[in-house]
């Protein structure tokens, strides 16, 4: 029963979540950076590629969305341990993966050209959290190859 609950309360805080990405996409991103460029013309040559790079972020978030919502209907319907969550899980890791590569690549760029330390180093921290975050998916991807082998086995028998 709680566990109903939790799914269904979890599925309106991931649509709400999914809303508000989406308004930063479309109006608070591109603006913040022509706001940018307005303020700051020596840095207006970063409006599009950080537009762009922030825009995608939050693509990997809301791909991430998405694909929790197909795990959370599959729980509904107790059909987790299947393979086809298996493929929901990878697009998650395929999320974290994409954004992780662009993060590195912007970490890289900013890390070579930055004059204070501070704006690397909380790149560094986002990276850090976003390696553990990816490898954390990859160990319950294995947790639930493994109960879904084990469902499919016990099924089997029975």
């Amino acid at each position: 029963m709680f566990e109903r609950r939790a799914v269904a309360l979890l599925k309106v805080c991931l649509v709400g979540l999914f809303g508000l990405l989406v308004l930063f996409q479309v109006m608070s991103l591109p603006g913040q950076f022509a706001s940018m460029a307005r303020e700051e013309p020596e840095m207006a040559y970063l409006r599009w590629p950080a537009t762009f790079v922030t825009v995608f972020w939050v693509l990997c978030v809301q791909v991430v969305i998405v694909c929790t919502w197909r795990l959370l209907t599959l729980v509904q319907k107790d059909r987790i341990f299947s393979e086809v969550s298996l493929k929901w899980v990878n697009g998650i890791l395929w999320a974290i993966g994409a954004g992780w590569a662009v993060l590195v690549g912007v970490l890289l760029y900013v890390g070579f050209n930055a004059t204070d330390p501070g704006l690397p180093l909380v790149l560094t921290l986002m990276t850090a959290i976003v390696t553990v975050v990816g490898l954390l998916m990859v160990v319950l991807r294995a947790l639930l190859r493994q109960a879904t082998t084990l469902r499919s086995d016990m099924e089997a028998v029975i």
